[in-house]
């Protein structure tokens, strides 16, 4: 037992160290090209805080642990979006652009809803991750291709993008270095994990749901919190809301098509329902005066913190 903890912190921690580098340097390279910070928050930065999730996902299905993937996913949202975005709305209330309200709240609904009828058969197949992927490209050239028509009215965009020092090779290094250091480390969190949910007799879904989501979303909670302290307010929305939409659809996307995931009835009752309902109460959230109040955020931290004592009250 003591193993298996002393391999879950490591892992947590490499998730984050890894995480922290590979956005950095993506961040980097992206902006050194004129990109936005929203569309960086949105791509780059969404995708690469996303890759502890695919790494825990790919590593889970290939030991037999599908519902850890699927739980830490369903998980990993709940916490981007009545955690994350709620803490940060505490601090300063979020504005809301009009590319988040057309584009990104639409598909992050939509994504969330998609899930949840795939998985209704009891697994996700190679053919639901095409799917999947399908939506998590279309998603992205539609991101880009509005992105451009913005630029290409407003160029002095580029004015407000944070500099990005040191030479371009150093930058690529910083994003292999933390891709690898995140595979490895997702490797030691999953192994962890499961062998704890076996020692304690919990699902593994539980486990997915709570350490594993929690952990694996500290580099989207430390991105938005320092966006938020800078005032980058684009990127710590295009984060949260890119975030959640890569979670499901490039993550389970990818880890489906790598080997198709059983899910167990519980998250088709529970989890994957109660996932689309907070996507669901950001539509209106969002719509009304178009930003996320300093109540709305505190009503959010309250809402995950019930939300994490029931689970623990009932699940274990």
């Amino acid at each position: 037992m003591i193993v298996d903890a002393a391999l879950i912190l490591a892992g947590l921690a490499g998730l984050i160290v890894g995480a922290e580098f590979l956005v950095r340097g993506g961040s980097a390279i992206a902006t050194r090209f004129g990109v936005s910070p929203l569309l960086v928050g949105l791509t780059i930065v969404s995708i690469g805080t996303s890759m502890p999730e695919l790494a825990v996902g790919i590593d889970a299905t290939l030991n037999d642990a599908g519902p850890l993937a699927i739980g830490n996913i369903a998980g990993t949202n709940i916490v981007n979006l009545l955690l994350i975005l709620g803490l940060s709305a505490a601090l300063v209330p979020l504005a809301l652009g009009r590319q988040t309200l057309r584009l990104d709240l639409p598909v992050m609904t939509v994504s969330a809803l998609l899930l949840l009828v795939l998985s209704l058969n009891g697994n996700l197949t190679r053919l639901d991750g095409a799917l999947l992927l399908v939506v998590a490209v279309v998603y992205t050239a539609t991101a880009i291709r509005a992105e451009l028509k913005t630029t290409s009215t407003t160029p002095e965009i580029a004015d407000e993008l944070p500099a990005t020092g040191g030479p371009l090779w150093a930058r690529v290094l910083e994003l292999l270095g933390g891709i690898a250091v995140i595979v490895l480390a997702a490797e030691w969190l999953v192994r962890g994990s499961v062998d704890i949910a076996t020692d304690l007799g919990v699902s593994e879904a539980f486990i997915g749901l709570t350490i594993v989501a929690i952990g694996t979303s500290a580099p989207e909670l430390t991105t938005t919190i320092m966006s938020t302290i800078r005032g980058d307010r684009d990127l710590a929305i295009g984060n949260l809301i890119g975030s959640s939409v890569y979670n499901i659809t490039f993550i389970l996307g990818v880890t489906a098509l790598v080997k198709p995931l059983d899910v167990t009835d519980e998250l088709i009752r529970v989890d994957l329902p109660l996932m689309a309902a907070v996507a669901l109460l950001c539509i209106p959230v969002f719509l009304s005066g178009r930003r996320v109040s300093r109540y709305e955020g505190i009503a959010f931290v309250a809402l995950y913190v019930v939300y994490l004592g029931l689970l623990i009250a009932f699940r274990t």
